[in-house]
């Protein structure tokens, strides 16, 4: 499917700007607090690395937690309104789990976002 094609479906431009928008802060503090949990967090708890303790996987993973709830919404407030397909959906959704990927998927997602929008306004800039 062409941009263009893919572009016709759309919602409205400012929902699904608004809807990216969420979308790239959720996957940014839900991908810094996978990465703090993994490289402070665990090292800290299990090989007492920095002063050891649990302290940070306590804190850090149960807003991991809840951040990644609320990206699973977003993700699937910005799939539904862009029309992705069941498959980006879920694989997005799961970049969350997975230290650093979440950053690569909200790079390629907000790309592929922009392409589509921008096929949508072009129509209207040449009418």
């Amino acid at each position: 499917m062409s941009a263009e094609q893919g572009a016709r479906g759309l919602r409205s431009v400012p929902k699904v700007r608004s809807a990216l928008t969420r979308y790239r802060v959720m996957a940014w503090l839900t991908g810094i607090g996978l990465v703090v949990l993994v490289l402070v967090g665990m090292p800290q708890k299990y090989f007492g690395a920095f002063g050891g303790g649990d302290r940070v996987v306590e804190v850090v993973g149960v807003a991991h937690g809840w951040l990644y709830v609320v990206l699973l919404i977003t993700t699937f407030d910005l799939g539904n309104r862009l029309r992705w397909s069941w498959q980006r959906m879920v694989l997005t959704a799961l970049a969350g789990t997975i230290p650093f990927l979440s950053f690569y998927a909200e790079r390629k997602n907000a790309r592929f976002a922009r392409t589509h929008l921008d096929a949508r306004q072009a129509p209207r800039a040449t009418a």
